[in-house]
């Protein structure tokens, strides 16, 4: 198998579904090995595993809680045992409390600060020592992370933080020729978003598309593909950014042009000038 990822090793977090699961298969397709990382599901990683290698590249399995730096450590030290090298380190695991502030405890803030933050520095740590001539770096952040919106305090926080760190990533591993970027998601449909719009009280999610000017849910495969192109050869000279994937959620602001009673005209005009 030939493509710009021939002999190019792949560590994804957080692999063996959705947003992870596409990107590794899409990297295979390219010929990259890739290291499918997993919390508990040993079937879904294995699964992961065996559609890596339908698509043309090669892949192992690798069991490791990124809440906890010394399993950390391990997955980049099978990383390494298996291919010698890591070449794209994609940070896409992640877990928060859905919460109001007011209702967030300790355990909830040092887990989302252990999973999200602390988990995405020291792996681009462990990464960057295995990155012999340059390598790509790229997490997964959320609009949360630039907007406010019910109980995702937590998680939009540390989003943000992760995105700050982009910055200071890239200016710091740019001359090692070392980019490092994020993408963030909108409203994707996978397990996630099931999930947090099953909080009770949220919004129903039906009222939510209409708001956003694509008018649908992203879906894996997108931002998949937007992560695939910042790890291309084609995005060499675009380091320390966030690239927004989110069908234009982001831009709109209230009030909305759905909310319109009529059609929009101009005091003293009569619409049609």
């Amino acid at each position: 198998m030939t493509g710009f990822a021939a002999g190019k090793v792949a560590v994804i977090t957080g692999s063996s579904r959705g947003i992870g699961r596409a990107l590794a298969v899409r990297l295979a397709g390219e010929g990259a090995s890739v290291v499918i990382n997993f919390k508990r599901n040993a079937d879904l990683a294995e699964e992961a595993v065996a559609a890596v290698r339908e698509a043309g590249g090669q892949a192992i399995a690798v069991q490791a809680d990124m809440e906890d730096p010394a399993e950390i450590e391990r997955l980049f030290a099978e990383a390494r045992d298996a291919y010698g090298k890591v070449d794209y380190f994609v940070a896409n695991a992640a877990a928060a409390a859905f919460k109001p502030i007011e209702g967030l405890k300790v355990h909830h803030l040092d887990r989302t600060y252990a999973m999200n933050v602390r988990a995405f520095v020291l792996g681009a740590q462990q990464a960057v020592s295995l990155m012999g001539d340059g390598g790509r770096i790229v997490v997964l952040s959320s609009y949360g992370s630039i907007r406010a919106y019910p109980t995702y305090a937590a998680l939009g926080a540390a989003k943000a933080a992760l995105e700050a760190y982009v910055r200071y990533m890239a200016v710091e591993f740019g001359p090692r020729g070392i980019n490092v970027n994020a993408v963030n998601g909108g409203i994707i449909e996978s397990d996630s978003s099931d999930y947090f719009y099953a909080v009770e009280g949220m919004p129903p999610l039906d009222t939510v598309l209409p708001k956003i000017p694509k008018r649908r849910m992203g879906t894996v495969q997108e931002v998949a593909d937007c992560i695939w192109f910042l790890l291309h050869p084609a995005s060499e000279y675009v380091t320390g950014q966030t690239l927004v994937v989110d069908g234009g959620l982001s831009i709109v602001a209230p009030p909305f042009h759905d909310d319109a009673t009529g059609p929009l005209v101009l005091p003293g005009t009569t619409g049609d000038a």
